[in-house]
């Protein structure tokens, strides 16, 4: 068994109710992730990654962002991750009800610079005043919210929007696998697995890749 499928093993504990990551401090422990492990996952309060990986403090990296997103800043830190840290499996975790779906970066970039249709349909999107700042700015650069058209914060799982989920979580594998200072054959091969995390049920389901990625608009 692999440590990633060791990993889905502890989820389905977790989803079941059992605790396995233990909240206290583990005292001195080595500068390299025990584990060799990187988990990239949505900064989202709803994910605990240690608790529904059963990780424990030293085990892993974890990178997190708006999203989950495998931006530049991300393949930075994973390739430091690996070439100087030794973490040779990466595990790519998005989720349902994800913010990331509610927009796209138009409408946000609009919004924010003070159009009022944009601040009025972000408004309503997301529950509460949407404040513009009026002015604009050349960052950030990209927002990457995720591909296909936005829906309501929180709106429930459907076909569709675990298929906008499936679509960003295969362009970070793409990204991370295709990266030329990330490898992915020879003695310093890393291995990739993507997910996508159930809030309502607290399980982890994995994301085929190669596959469809999701076209503009």
């Amino acid at each position: 068994m692999s440590l990633i499928d060791e990993l889905l093993v502890n989820n389905q504990r977790y989803s079941a109710g059992e605790a396995g990551h233990r909240p206290v401090h583990p005292g001195p422990q080595p500068i390299r992730p025990a584990k060799r492990l990187a988990v990239v996952a949505c900064m989202d309060a709803w994910l605990d990654v240690e608790d529904l990986l059963g990780l424990q403090t030293g085990e892993a990296h974890i990178i997190r962002n708006a999203g989950g997103v495998v931006t530049e800043d991300v393949i930075r830190s994973l390739i430091i991750s690996h070439h100087l840290l030794d973490t040779r499996e990466v595990v790519l975790i998005h989720h349902t009800r994800c913010g990331m779906l509610a927009f796209t970066d138009d409408l946000l970039k609009a919004g924010l610079e003070g159009e009022q249709g944009a601040a009025a349909m972000l408004g309503k999107a997301t529950g509460r005043r949407f404040v513009a700042c009026g002015c604009a700015s050349a960052s950030p650069a990209a927002f990457h919210a995720f591909r296909g058209a936005p829906e309501p914060l929180d709106a429930p799982r459907d076909a569709r929007n675990t298929e906008r989920l499936q679509w960003d979580v295969r362009r970070g594998l793409s990204a991370i696998l295709n990266h030329p200072w990330i490898p992915t054959s020879g003695e310093d091969a890393i291995t990739a697995r993507g997910f996508i995390y159930d809030v309502d049920t607290g399980r982890l389901e994995e994301v085929s890749y190669p596959g469809p990625m999701g076209g503009p608009g």
